[in-house]
């Protein structure tokens, strides 16, 4: 592995999976992207919220202060999560909703030169194990190299 991706959200099997990553990236002395998304919805209530407060404040607080926010909340878990480890890591966060999100893992995949996707998908039933899921099978059929998941 040159450079790992790893798709990232604050639970503890995404918490797994990172640490899972970032061994692997410390053995095979690789680099990690760890890639957020941001819910459209829920980014643009917080950018509502930060333009009120801007206007009381008569401060102008832009759409990349969520953003920063959210990459050095990132940042603090992924430090804790990686701690005694050699990885080094880059961070990537993006607004988009479900149905963009496969697109934009290719997309980060390619534009980092990513050879390898660490993601979480949904649990299933025994019966429904053999699909993924729309996300996790995208991902797996799309994506220019090796696919890790775990199960949520």
């Amino acid at each position: 592995m040159n450079h790992g991706l790893v798709v990232f959200e604050d639970t503890d099997t995404h918490r797994n999976l990172l640490r899972e990553a970032g061994e692997y990236a410390t053995a095979t002395d690789a680099g990690l992207l760890l890639l957020a998304f941001l819910d459209e919805e829920s980014y643009e209530a917080d950018l509502e919220t930060l333009e009120s407060v801007g206007r009381v404040e008569n401060v102008s607080y832009g759409s990349d202060a969520i953003l920063e926010a959210a990459v050095d909340d990132i940042r603090d878990v992924a430090e804790d999560v990686l701690d005694g480890l050699d990885a080094e890591f880059d961070i990537a966060v993006t607004v988009a909703d479900e149905d963009e999100r496969a697109k934009r893992v290719i997309n980060a995949g390619d534009e980092y030169d990513c050879d390898h996707a660490f993601i979480v998908g949904r649990s299933r039933s025994p019966t429904g194990k053999a699909i993924f899921g729309d996300f996790a099978q995208r991902v797996i059929l799309n994506f220019d190299g090796y696919v890790t998941t775990a199960t949520n």
